[in-house]
């Protein structure tokens, strides 16, 4: 960890997606995975030391994975939801990007209808992958 990297700022993700929840969804889990895994304090954006900023791109919620075959049709038995974002973590001291990732996907498995479980599972890869990143700047 930077050692001048104490406070964060998450500025809402801006959303692409027809799907409004998303956007405090993706700030709640990114603000949990800043401050628990990373152990940062959260901060107003004009006194924080670094500021995490992002868009969700694109979220297709129902992408067939599996399938059973039926007379004379197949059923979907798993679903996925994939998730892409952009993301950037920008060190307020020095005004340099910190991590940057573009076209970040992510996807979760489900078995229909659980379309939030599915959500559930990629907002935890996003984080993972987002904490990972950070953490191999630091």
């Amino acid at each position: 960890m930077l050692p001048d990297v104490k406070t964060v700022a998450i500025v809402p993700f801006e959303n692409d997606t027809p799907e409004p929840a998303l956007t405090q969804e993706v700030n709640d889990a990114v603000r949990e995975a800043m401050e628990k895994r990373l152990g940062l304090r959260l901060a107003g954006e004009a006194t924080a030391d670094a500021v995490v900023r992002g868009r969700v791109v694109r979220y297709e919620p129902d992408v067939p994975v599996a399938f059973q075959a039926g007379q004379g049709q197949a059923t979907v038995t798993r679903r996925k939801v994939q998730l892409t974002v952009d993301v950037e973590i920008v060190n307020q001291h020095d005004g340099k990007t910190v991590w940057k990732r573009q076209g970040l996907s992510v996807d979760g498995e489900y078995e229909p209808p659980q379309e939030v479980q599915g959500r559930k599972l990629a907002l935890q890869k996003l984080v993972n992958d987002i904490v990972d990143g950070a953490q191999s700047q630091w």
